[in-house]
């Protein structure tokens, strides 16, 4: 069964709610092209397949609606290493530069709790099917063939990352590795 990314959403869980109108505040300033201010804001959530909660930022100007993904840390307390959508974001951003793997586009990360309660990142939205059955029933042979091409192009440019020599430099950005 395969659904698009969009047909995934769904109210945000009440203990997932944040401070919609700061978000706003920080997207405005952070984010390039981010159309502020909006009448026609909405946040809602994906309902599937994430550790960190995961949300899609609506944003109705001029008779379009244009999407951005946030992902956030969960409240509460966790252990310092998990959830590290800091990391996450940094991953993104190296693989989006200097890499030919196909990544969104992130735009911000914010490490200010104070925003909505925990850190988080903001990026491109992009619109995709997911299959719930790798087999891809009811997906033709011909489509088939070329979902599992594309995915082996993409592991294989995954793959070509030199990770020793990022996390050398990850380290070292970080004053970890000295």
């Amino acid at each position: 069964m395969a659904k698009l990314t969009s047909h995934l959403l769904r109210e945000v869980h009440p203990a997932q709610r944040f401070d919609e109108a700061a978000l706003l505040r920080y997207a405005a300033a952070h984010v390039e092209g981010f159309p502020a201010p909006l009448a026609g804001f909405a946040v809602r959530q994906f309902g599937h397949g994430q550790s960190n909660p995961t949300f899609c930022l609506e944003c109705a100007a001029q008779g379009a609606v244009k999407r951005y993904v946030l992902r956030k840390k969960p409240p509460g307390v966790i252990l310092q290493s998990a959830h590290a959508v800091e990391r996450e974001f940094e991953v993104l951003k190296a693989l989006g530069v200097h890499t030919d793997v196909p990544v969104p586009r992130v735009f911000c990360l914010c490490t200010d709790a104070s925003i909505i309660g925990t850190p988080f990142y903001i990026m491109e939205y992009l619109e995709g099917w997911i299959y719930s059955d790798n087999k891809l029933p009811g997906v033709s042979p011909q489509k088939r063939k070329a979902i599992y091409i594309a995915a082996a192009k993409t592991l294989a440019a995954l793959h070509s990352v030199d990770v020793e020599r990022w996390e050398r430099q990850y380290l070292a950005s970080t004053g970890e590795g000295n």
